[in-house]
């Protein structure tokens, strides 16, 4: 068994050990097994630390089949030998320090409102605890919150003790214990008892302050997202430099920022509004104009045009404004977009003898590409396998079979 420095002392930053064992796992990773370690090893929740051993990085620390292996990335070549094993302290105490926070939130949450905690994560950024409930309120949020920072003000004693099962039962426990062997328990006294294997700092005050961020519903559970100590720094610290330049962009005060960027929000969605509508009168007059261009072919006229850049929101709107116009037309619209080919195609009412639909079937293959619609209106896209005005003659042609002729259950 390796001995768990870190359970001894989780302030322990450097050490030295035996090496017991070499090897490599079924992904390849190099790892090393030690007589001691202060690394603790991924699970409750909690990362594993990351540091050196001699110098070589250690990347990863896990516990399998109760081994801690150290995975490094590169081999020791000390089997047997002695080594010095250095943490990376400011990871490790970040950790501390989220995960004694998240025992103090979460006790705050169950002693004010009954409500428990089912699951905890410490990402890299923040961390996160799921609530046994299926909303909260503001008003809960802040109670909770307050109560949590009123602990670590306290700055309680934060204490472990190795109990065994049948003495668990004396303690006023925040969760069933999920072993049944040797039980460590975390402290906070008069406050929080709680079976835990991660590692905790010697008081609450270590803590410095836990902030809320924002909750989720996650099915019948609710996910709270936090920071403590360090992390409130920095999430402080960005959060002003957006303020910062927000205020800067706006020529704003902070006080004023809300009411600065609603204005600049209505006045971009008017402005907006204007520039929609003078697209949509170019639009019409540019439908107009081509209008004059459409060849009479027999029992309908047909209008045909090529566009660079045009996407297919637009051709669809000017094959609509082309019908509107003339309901005895035939639209038909391709653009070349980079290394895609789109076309859009409508028929008046009038013109009830082409099935543009048909004509979709026989098109679209061409360019490698699909597209369908109804016999009045297609649209679709493929590759630019030849150039549009290629692609229109094709079209040209199909709409001249006589195999596109209407069903009459159309």
């Amino acid at each position: 068994m390796t001995e768990k420095l870190f359970y001894e002392d989780a302030y322990i930053q450097s050490f030295t050990a035996n090496v017991l064992e070499e090897g490599v796992d079924e992904a390849g990773r190099r790892f090393a097994v030690l007589d001691s370690t202060a690394f603790y090893p991924e699970g409750g929740g909690q990362p594993c630390d990351t540091g050196k051993i001699n110098g070589i990085r250690v990347t990863d620390v896990q516990s399998v089949n109760g081994v801690i292996r150290h995975y490094l990335e590169e081999e020791l070549g000390m089997s047997h030998e002695k080594v010095n094993g250095e943490i990376n302290w400011e990871r490790r105490y970040d950790h501390m320090q989220q995960h004694a926070g998240q025992h103090i939130l979460s006790a705050a949450f169950e002693e004010l409102f009954g409500i428990r905690t089912t699951s905890f994560h410490l990402g890299e950024k923040t961390v996160t605890i799921d609530l046994d409930t299926d909303s909260l309120t503001e008003e809960v949020l802040k109670k909770a919150e307050k109560k949590a920072n009123e602990i670590i003000l306290e700055n309680r004693a934060i204490e472990t003790k190795w109990i065994t099962f049948g003495e668990a039962s004396r303690y006023p426990l925040r969760k069933e214990l999920a072993v049944t062997g040797n039980i460590r328990l975390v402290i906070i006294p008069d406050f929080d008892y709680n079976g835990c294997g991660g590692t905790h700092p010697h008081s609450t005050g270590e803590v410095v302050a836990i902030k809320l961020l924002k909750w989720e519903r996650q099915r019948k559970h609710v996910r709270l997202e936090f920071v403590c100590g360090g992390r409130v720094l920095k999430q402080l610290g960005e959060k002003q430099a957006v303020i910062r330049e927000l205020s800067r962009l706006l020529n704003s005060p902070q006080d004023k920022m809300t009411g600065a960027a609603r204005q600049l929000l209505e006045e971009k969605k008017a402005l907006q509004a204007a520039l929609d509508e003078a697209k949509d009168q170019l639009l019409e007059h540019e439908v107009k104009v081509l209008l004059q261009k459409a060849i009479h072919k027999e029992g309908y006229k047909l209008l045909v045009q090529v566009f660079r850049n045009r996407t297919i929101q637009e051709l669809q709107k000017m094959a609509r404004l082309a019908i509107e116009k003339d309901a005895g037309v035939v639209a038909a619209f391709v653009a070349e977009n980079e290394n895609k080919l789109q076309l859009t195609a409508a028929s008046g009412n009038e013109t009830t003898n082409i099935d543009l639909k048909k004509a979709a079937s026989f098109i679209f293959p061409l360019i490698e590409g699909k597209g369908g619609g109804q016999p009045h209106f297609i649209q679709g896209g493929g590759q630019r396998t030849m150039p549009g005005e290629e692609l229109a003659k094709a079209f040209e042609e199909i709409l001249a079979s006589a195999s596109l002729q209407m069903d009459k259950k159309y």
